[in-house]
């Protein structure tokens, strides 16, 4: 029995890590499940005895992405010297995050997968849905924010940006500027809850994400 449940927790890793890059890659639809076992080199059979359907497959793709950004998160906050620094790092985060993500996936998880965004999102499974209570209290003890802010709702309105981020996403992917008015207007609530010591940290780590973000461009076009 423990071997059996081995081999069937190793297929489900394999499965569900190949099919996020298939699904991120393709998109959902585009992806069938005879698509995915040929690349496994496994029967469809088998894909069909660990995970009921296309659905569940997708639900445990998402989960996987969600742990993993969820590491990372907790990897960055807690290297970070301040809140501040972190947020910027979360900034470079979230533009990797998306620029592997081709606009079928992210057009597909919009338009036909509400029910288990909506389940993800409860569960605070879905990806860059975290709560950001634990980084606004460390930058009220930190100095970098004001100590009058409610944490409660600043919490609140830092999900709703990202959510109005995730759930516009796969609308007007053409306009390049779209993600960095975002930036901006995270950038600019921040400075409305930060001190004066946070206020010079954000245009600290601004400028330098700026010029680190045009060496890199750069560095592409040569």
């Amino acid at each position: 029995m423990p071997r059996f449940y081995g081999q069937a927790m190793k297929h489900r890793q394999r499965i569900t890590e190949e099919a996020a890059l298939m699904f991120s890659m393709y998109g959902i639809r585009a992806v069938t499940m005879d698509m995915l076992a040929s690349r496994l080199r496994i029967s469809k059979r088998t894909i069909y005895e660990i995970f009921h359907d296309k659905d569940e497959l997708l639900a445990a793709v998402l989960r996987r992405m969600g742990e993993k950004q969820k590491e990372l998160v907790s990897r960055i906050f807690s290297g970070s010297e301040n809140v501040i620094e972190a947020i910027f790092s979360f900034f470079e985060l979230m533009d990797e995050h998306y620029s592997r993500m081709s606009p079928a996936f992210r057009l597909d998880m919009k338009n036909y997968h509400h029910d288990i965004i909506r389940r993800l999102r409860e569960t605070d499974e879905l990806p860059l849905y975290s709560d950001n209570a634990a980084m606004i209290e460390r930058g009220i003890e930190e100095g970098v924010f004001r100590s009058d802010i409610d944490v409660t709702i600043t919490n609140k309105c830092f999900f709703e940006m990202l959510r109005i981020l995730l759930d516009k996403d796969g609308e007007g992917d053409s306009d390049p500027d779209r993600k960095h008015i975002f930036r901006d207007f995270y950038i600019n609530y921040l400075r409305g809850i930060s001190t004066p010591e946070g206020l010079d940290l954000i245009d600290f780590y601004n400028r330098k994400q700026g010029i680190e973000n045009q060496n890199n461009s750069i560095k592409k076009n040569n």
